[in-house]
């Protein structure tokens, strides 16, 4: 089953602000009659892929549960968790720091393997729980 991620306001404002300010910049360089300098090419070019990975982040962000394993892909980033490593999963609480691979705050912190832990944003919390639960019953569920 798969799960998309939410997306929380101040991630599509921050998103969406660093994306349009260097769009801006890199179109007022273009049309500029300055003439173009490498570092100045080489600065537009870095702005363009900056925007591209921020754009892909926030498209390609999802969840995918099956009988076996949570998977997760943002972006680049992507894996895999199997379903028994999970020992518990706290719900509506942020990860400031980790392996982030979410777009919203309020998510869900799940614990696996010892002390590893992951920060996901399903678009609704209780329904992955729920389908979580329903695949392994020992996975604690810890409400902050």
């Amino acid at each position: 089953m798969k799960f998309n991620s939410r997306k929380d306001p101040l991630f599509q404002l921050v998103t969406f602000g660093v994306c349009i300010t260097l769009c801006v910049v890199v179109v007022n360089r273009i049309t500029s009659e300055t003439p173009l300098f490498s570092a100045f090419v080489l600065g537009d070019i870095l702005s363009v892929l900056v925007v591209a990975f921020l754009l892909w982040i926030y498209f390609d962000t999802s969840y995918e549960l099956t009988a076996t394993s949570l998977k997760y892909k943002s972006g680049p980033l992507r894996g895999s968790i199997a379903i028994d490593d999970i020992r518990e999963v706290i719900k509506g609480k942020t990860l400031w720091s980790g392996i982030k691979p979410a777009t919203a705050r309020k998510g869900l912190i799940i614990k696996y393997k010892g002390f590893q832990e992951i920060y996901i944003s399903p678009r609704t919390n209780d329904t992955l729980v729920e389908k979580l639960l329903e695949l392994n019953k020992d996975i604690k569920i810890t409400i902050p």
